[in-house]
């Protein structure tokens, strides 16, 4: 990046910080104006893209690192007892659905990816992004527990899918042309296993240290969240060091840290979710940078094709399928199905393909970036409407008197506070628990 680069970015995110409220409600999200940010900084020559993808490595695997923490941390176990089945049916057999059909199609409609490359594709699009369709989580119409289902399933499946992705990579670079002395998948395998037990012992340790601290007045209350941060940190490096797989234990550690931090534990967790937000922000400048002008001179009707049917058959049937006897009506499996957007986790996965396979890994970006481009579009234009519509006649056949969600974490961004449109309904109290003693 030219040093020109660096004050056009940073005066990008403070105008959106001044007048983000005011974008929004014009349907701008931060994806697209920082999308074209990206894309302004590579028409006037201020990204050398061939060398990009090196140099921005570090900044994508950290944010990559504290959203998969950030968002596990944030679902704590306790909270899932309540329409546990639903979880399980999405996120056990929707998601890996998802993954098979992902895999399937790319291998059939683009048989040039070739058998990795077309599970990379199938797996980096199965996440799905909460913050695309921000409406459909914060709009009270819509009930509750469809709110929390979208949100949960969001901040989990990206780190469910990061196994297959790293796996895919390894055995499409293990395949490549003087990429054969590379780990393969069986030792992708392993480094997953070691990623696992690395996050869940640093996890687990972790959150039981900051508790008794908290407890015994040791910890300032102003420093617990860069505390958090550096453990988040901390699951990676250990991990990476024992030959590892770092983005799984990052998940592994957060989901581990949820479990024990206590009612404190998520007011802990809002200065990670600031910094993950910043990160998020720069990535969706890089895409426009880097990945833009890859999908410009690798877009065909193949590609289109395929992207059109990842964000609605590919996803709408093994929802679908996954909801088959879990006592939802047709319109909300259909609206769930809709509304699982691709974003910042599936860049990610791009970006860090395209640092370890380089232009052989060009076909497979210009798939997931047009999937994720088309999602931006197509979801953030029907979020609001489509999340009224369904709210009012859910309400109608069944009036939702429950708690709203909580403040559960929308894909690397901080959660916004409700509009006026989407406040409370009534009935709703907000979820707050109070803090825990000293």
């Amino acid at each position: 990046m030219e040093l020109g680069a660096v004050p056009l970015v940073m005066a990008a995110i403070f105008g959106w910080g001044v007048l983000s409220a005011k974008l929004e409600r014009a349907d701008l999200s931060a994806p697209i104006v920082f999308t074209v940010v990206g894309a302004l900084l590579a028409v006037l020559g201020l990204i050398d893209a061939p060398a990009a993808p090196v140099t921005l490595k570090p900044l994508v695997e950290l944010t990559l690192v504290w959203v998969l923490f950030c968002d596990a941390a944030r679902i704590r176990v306790q909270d899932l007892r309540q329409g546990t089945g639903q979880y399980v049916r999405l996120l056990a057999v929707g998601l890996p659905l998802t993954i098979l059909a992902g895999w399937l199609l790319a291998a059939w409609l683009l048989p040039g990816l070739g058998v990795w490359l077309a599970l990379l594709v199938g797996a980096a699009l199965a996440p799905t992004d909460a913050a695309l369709g921000i409406p459909v989580v914060t709009n009270a119409l819509v009930p509750a527990r469809i709110r929390r289902l979208i949100t949960v399933e969001s901040g989990l499946n990206d780190g469910i899918a990061t196994p297959v992705v790293m796996v895919a990579i390894a055995g499409a670079a293990s395949a490549a042309e003087g990429l054969a002395g590379m780990e393969g998948p069986g030792g992708a395998l392993l480094e997953l296993a070691i990623g696992v037990a690395v996050g869940v012992a640093i996890g687990l340790g972790g959150a039981w240290l900051l508790r008794r601290a908290r407890r015994a007045h040791w910890a300032a209350e102003d420093f617990t969240g860069i505390a958090v941060l550096a453990l988040a940190l901390l699951t990676y490096a250990a991990a990476v060091s024992l030959q590892g797989n770092g983005f799984v234990a990052a998940f592994c550690g957060g989901v581990a840290f949820g479990a024990v931090a206590g009612r404190r534990g998520s007011a802990e967790l809002v200065f990670l979710e600031q910094a993950s937000g910043l990160v998020s922000l720069l990535v969706w400048t890089a895409f426009g940078a880097i990945a833009l002008p890859i999908i410009a001179d690798g877009i065909t009707l193949s590609v289109v094709l395929y992207a059109v049917l990842s964000l609605t058959l590919v996803r709408m049937v093994p929802v679908a399928l996954a909801s088959l006897g879990g006592g939802m009506d047709r319109d909300t499996v259909l609206f769930i199905g809709w509304f699982g957007p691709r974003g910042l986790a599936s860049l990610v996965f791009a970006l860090i393909a395209l640092e370890e396979l380089g232009t052989g890994a060009h076909e497979a970006v210009a798939v997931i970036g047009t999937t994720v481009l088309l999602s931006v579009l197509a979801h953030g234009v029907s979020a609001a409407p489509l999340s009224t519509r369904y709210g009012r006649a859910a309400t109608r056949r069944r009036p939702d008197t429950r708690k709203t969600v909580p403040d559960l974490p929308v894909r690397g961004l901080p959660p916004r506070a409700p509009s006026t449109a989407t406040q409370d309904a009534p009935g709703e109290t907000p979820d707050d628990s109070p803090a825990e003693p000293g």
